[in-house]
């Protein structure tokens, strides 16, 4: 086999900071935007699109500190076709030492029929925006959304119109997820051969999941000619999720023989990026999930564990070393120190400074008090287990909950708002619905829960309860998530995560994207 060249390199294009937070709950602080785009970046991503800064004054701020923070990785902003888009995109990545304009329109008929325009007015605008675009940013991509059900005649008409326009990255979006693998590979090898000036860009592909083949649809493309795949973290994205950027990442270098491909990514991030956008999602990454979900190196069959014990490549294609997960454990529990802490949360990808091993420590020493071993999960909870923040107005000061067999139950809860001191009992059917009804008291909305998600991070009567809340208010959609040993103590801190992040989202909107 030969080495791979330059010209085999893909470059990998996350997208979890605009596509993923574009999933209904997904939206993250700002503070967690950066800290993502960071973790990218230090694990060798080649372009981060951060966001959609026409979206909201929230999604420009966080572009334009992300690009002004970034180190090694592209930063890519997204902008609708229209020159007020590329504008504001361009003030918020122009920041970065490697800036990116991303500007697409739908271009198949159900997509033209939107904006009503014909064919000809549609390539007239691709020029004229494109143009537009290049004449800011020497690095500009375009997407003609739904390029898998657009004419192919038409596809590669526009397509040459942005490549002479200035394009230097063409994205071929399988928006509604409804390609199949030869499909995929078949588009991409009929564009580099008919399109003129096509052997001058990259070609890159971004695959929805809706049928599952995501994965599947962009190494196909790759195979083809594509060199950039589009992905999120775990997947996440518009309703079934996008190319998981692990999958593919994993993939190309098992399968090194069949596809002799490179990426610069350091696969050894993975596990610690994926459980920490778990976090700050309010998705949970599913236990069968490849490659980072909880079972992907866990082995209960009894002939599968015999197998593992005589040698692991039985039954493992990857070590969990190449994705960051330690083989070895450190158990810990309540006579563990500082050292003892520190070198685990960095064994799983948390880099403490001394003011937040102190923080972490305190809430360690609280938990092993109530627990006979803490395990990887719960530690991982405790840095994700709704903390204050600078933009919680609401925090939980007291609960005392009284429940059983003789209704009604109730809940005394005491709610710090806005630094003020409020306390009410209430009723309700079960304690967490006292709480909540206690909560809605204090701090009156008119949200509606959509999800309530009880998920126990270990084994054990004592185990650490992960609660999920979802709430709509006027089509805004947020999620809160807390840990605690406590159940119904989790459920209260979620549901007041939730409306913080309400708060904040009140005067967010969002436009649709690729």
């Amino acid at each position: 086999m030969s080495i791979p060249t330059e010209q085999d390199r893909v470059l990998i294009f996350d997208t979890t900071l605009r596509d993923g937070e574009q999933s209904p709950g997904a939206t993250m602080t700002h503070e967690e935007k950066l800290e993502i785009a960071e973790m990218l970046d230090e694990m060798g991503v080649d372009i981060i699109e951060a966001g959609f800064p026409i979206a909201s004054e929230g999604d420009f701020n966080a572009v334009k500190e992300i690009a002004q923070r970034s180190k090694d990785a592209v930063i890519c902003g997204l902008s609708r076709a229209n020159f007020k888009d590329i504008d504001r995109c361009w003030d918020a990545v122009k920041h970065a030492g490697k800036p990116r304009i991303h500007t697409f329109i739908g271009t198949s008929p159900l997509h033209r029929e939107i904006p009503g325009l014909s064919q000809d007015a549609m390539a007239d605008l691709i020029h004229e925006t494109v143009s537009h675009a290049r004449n800011l940013c020497d690095n500009v991509q375009w997407s003609p959304m739904d390029a898998t059900r657009t004419e192919h005649d038409y596809l590669c008409r526009v397509i040459e119109i942005a490549i002479k326009a200035g394009a230097t990255t063409i994205n071929i979006p399988d928006t509604v997820g409804y390609t199949a693998p030869r499909e995929s590979a078949d588009l991409i090898r009929m564009l580099i051969e008919r399109v003129p000036g096509a052997d001058e860009v990259v070609f890159a592909t971004h695959c929805h999941n809706d049928l599952g083949m995501a994965t599947a649809n962009a190494l196909a493309a790759v195979e083809a000619g594509a060199r950039q795949i589009e992905s999120t973290i775990n997947g996440l994205g518009e309703r079934a999720g996008n190319t998981a950027l692990e999958e593919v990442v994993m993939a190309l270098k098992v399968r090194n023989d069949i596809m002799p491909f490179s990426t610069g990514v350091d696969t050894t991030k993975i596990m610690s990026i994926s459980r920490r956008v778990a976090q700050v999602s309010g998705f949970p990454v599913q236990f069968n999930k490849a490659i980072v979900g909880k079972n992907a190196f866990a082995h209960e069959s009894g002939i599968h564990q015999d197998g593992m014990l005589k040698n692991p490549q039985n039954f493992e294609i990857m070590r969990p070393e190449d994705i960051g997960l330690a083989e070895s454990s450190l158990p810990l529990g309540k006579h563990s120190g500082r050292a003892a802490l520190k070198a685990k949360m960095k064994g799983l990808g948390y880099e403490l400074a001394d003011n937040q091993l102190a923080d972490v420590f305190v809430r360690f020493k609280e938990l092993a008090d109530r627990k006979k071993e803490v395990f990887d999960e719960d530690l991982i909870a405790l840095m994700g287990d709704g903390t204050d923040t600078a933009n919680d107005r609401i925090k939980v000061k007291f609960l005392r909950v009284i429940c059983g067999t003789e209704a009604p139950q109730s809940a005394d809860l005491t709610l710090t708002v806005d630094g003020v001191d409020n306390q009410v009992t209430a009723t309700g059917d079960g304690p967490v619905d006292a709480t909540f009804n206690a909560i809605k008291n204090l701090f009156p909305h008119t949200a509606r829960l959509n999800l309530y998600q009880v998920h126990a991070v270990t084994e054990g009567t004592d185990a650490q309860a992960t609660v999920t809340v979802r709430m709509e208010e006027d089509g805004k959609i947020v999620t809160g998530l807390s840990s605690d040993t406590d159940t119904v103590v989790a459920s209260a801190k979620a549901y007041v995560n939730a409306l913080n992040n309400l708060i904040v989202r009140r005067e967010k909107t969002k436009p649709e994207g690729v």
